[in-house]
């Protein structure tokens, strides 16, 4: 891939993580309780997949309007890749140097919501307790966690970049 797609994709990767590390900001100055918000997850969602859309256009109008299936996806990867790094960075350091009682108090909404979550699916009482005791022994913010997430989102938002890339190409009639 030539250099200026690279270049190009490393600048909406650092507009990207920017964006989210904005989002993580507000959301801990607004109310914490954003963090657990549907609504502020769709939200991200949208934005990753958005400002992997234009990274690949981008590059797609700097290649004279095509771009083949893995230079799309290339682009779209490294846009990701680094703007959920730098949230991941964001996240990690509110909750473990910041706040860490805000931490805490986060840590304590997921497992209520966890619970509520298998009381409504009509887990028992005995399922319940246990995955409550996991949930309090882990530290969700610690370093290996938070590199977890990252990899666990980074490919799921892969997959989907595989897709949009899919969508996106467009072959040149010129090239054998």
């Amino acid at each position: 891939m030539e250099k200026s797609l690279k270049s190009s994709a490393i600048n909406y990767g650092l507009y990207l993580g920017l964006t989210l590390a904005a989002v993580n900001i507000i959301a801990y100055v607004v109310d914490i309780k954003l963090f657990n918000s549907i609504w502020v997850l769709v939200a991200i969602l949208v934005s990753i997949i958005a400002y992997g859309i234009i990274s690949i256009n981008s590059s797609k109008k700097m290649l004279g309007g095509f771009i083949s299936f893995k230079k799309a996806f290339t682009s779209y990867f490294i846009t990701v890749a680094l703007g959920l790094f730098i949230s991941t960075v964001v996240y990690f350091l509110i909750f473990n140097v910041v706040d860490t009682e805000s931490a805490q108090v986060l840590a304590e909404m997921q497992i209520e919501n966890q619970v509520k979550m298998m009381e409504n699916f009509g887990a028992p009482q005995a399922s319940i307790d246990e995955a409550v005791a996991k949930l309090e022994q882990n530290n969700p913010f610690s370093i290996g966690n938070q590199f977890l997430g990252y990899a666990i989102f980074l490919t799921i938002m892969s997959l989907i970049g595989l897709i949009v890339a899919a969508v996106t190409k467009k072959n040149d009639p010129n090239e054998a």
